[in-house]
């Protein structure tokens, strides 16, 4: 079991926020760990939550070694501002969900130690996703607490933290709204959409430009046969 936490000040103790390791071992981990970051930090940046990335926890006041580094995370009801890293102390905040973007290189930390660790902590889902398959045949792989505190599977991909449909699409996490069925979209894909848009309302203000000059034109040629237009007599 691990220490009990203890709200208090404990200064000029160091805890360093980088330890000069690779954010993940390939560039689709990479990928899997930056879309999910981005596309959660959009869908909550209305409510009172912080999603991180690759970011120190520390779960142990005055021990700078009791820490791990979750790829991504979500704590709720803390300041929304930049951290450096995050001590489950000092916010008084356990973290609400947790993603580790897992591989065959890191099976036994992700599920043994880190799963382990999050259950004791009390992190309410923990969610994880092999991009290539290696040890999680269906790719992803999620975990709630039950009333007794243990991680029981969550066999539906249904996230009650964040009200979110989760499903494995190629090598990335897809996200669906359970209110309305929506995907969240992925930075590229936002773009996309946007790019779409603009390119709609542009050929729309064209045609309206060209309309108004065929209307002037023709205005134009009534008036030179004589036309009133403007209702005199």
């Amino acid at each position: 079991m691990i220490a009990s936490i203890v709200y208090s000040a404990t200064p000029d103790i160091i805890y360093p926020s980088s330890d000069g390791e690779p954010l993940a071992e390939t560039q689709q981990h990479i990928l899997a760990i930056l879309m999910t970051f981005a596309m959660l930090r959009l869908y909550l940046q209305e409510q009172q939550a912080v999603v991180f990335a690759n970011q120190f926890l520390y779960y142990i006041e005055g021990n700078p070694r009791a820490r791990v580094t979750p790829d991504v995370m979500v704590v709720f009801d803390i300041e929304k501002r930049f951290y450096d890293n995050y001590k489950i102390w000092e916010e008084r905040r356990t973290p609400t969900m947790i993603f580790e973007v897992t591989s065959a290189g890191t099976k036994e930390t992700d599920w043994n130690f880190k799963k382990t660790l999050y259950e004791q902590l009390g992190v309410t889902e923990y969610w994880l996703f092999d991009p290539y398959g290696e040890w999680i045949t269906e790719q992803l792989n999620g975990h709630r607490l039950n009333e007794d505190g243990i991680y029981k599977p969550i066999p539906d991909n249904l996230s009650e933290v964040l009200q979110l449909e989760l499903r494995a699409e190629e090598h990335l996490i897809g996200f669906y709204r359970l209110d309305n069925g929506e995907k969240l979209l992925t930075p590229e894909e936002l773009y996309r959409a946007i790019s779409v848009a603009n390119l709609r309302a542009d050929q729309e203000a064209q045609r309206a430009e060209q309309e108004k000059i065929r209307a002037d034109r023709l205005a134009e040629r009534l008036r030179q046969m004589g036309v009133n237009l403007d209702g005199e007599g």
